[in-house]
């Protein structure tokens, strides 16, 4: 799953040498484990990526908001074909998360209920 969100990742535009890149990345890999932590996600996704990369909630905060940043200006084009809502403006972290995070579910389970792979 790391591979996808990393690859999704580059194909936006945001490569690691933004701290971003892997606050999202965990981040996402978090949320597609456990949905629901999509709902807080300052209390239930930032303090476990800053307890993995040993820093704070608030620089996981920047870091993502950052990476969201980035994307918004390198690949203003491909979002709107990722994402079934409109956006019309660069999205908040939760709502950036919860977008990738339902982006990835559906290109695993997708690729799960193909013929001959089950």
């Amino acid at each position: 799953m790391r591979d996808k969100v990393c690859t999704l990742l580059y194909r936006l535009g945001l490569t690691e040498n933004y701290t971003g890149f892997f606050y999202i990345m965990d981040a996402v890999c978090l949320a597609v484990e456990e949905p629901e932590r999509l709902c807080f996600v300052t209390k239930l996704i930032y303090p476990d990526v800053a307890k993995k990369h040993r820093t704070t909630t608030a620089a996981v905060e920047r870091g993502i908001r950052l990476g969201v940043s980035r994307i918004w200006r390198a690949a203003p084009e491909v979002l709107p074909r990722m994402f079934p809502v409109p956006l019309r403006e660069r999205p908040t972290n939760a709502r950036f998360l919860a977008l990738l995070t339902a982006y990835v579910r559906e290109e695993i389970f997708s690729f799960y209920e193909r013929p001959g792979m089950l």
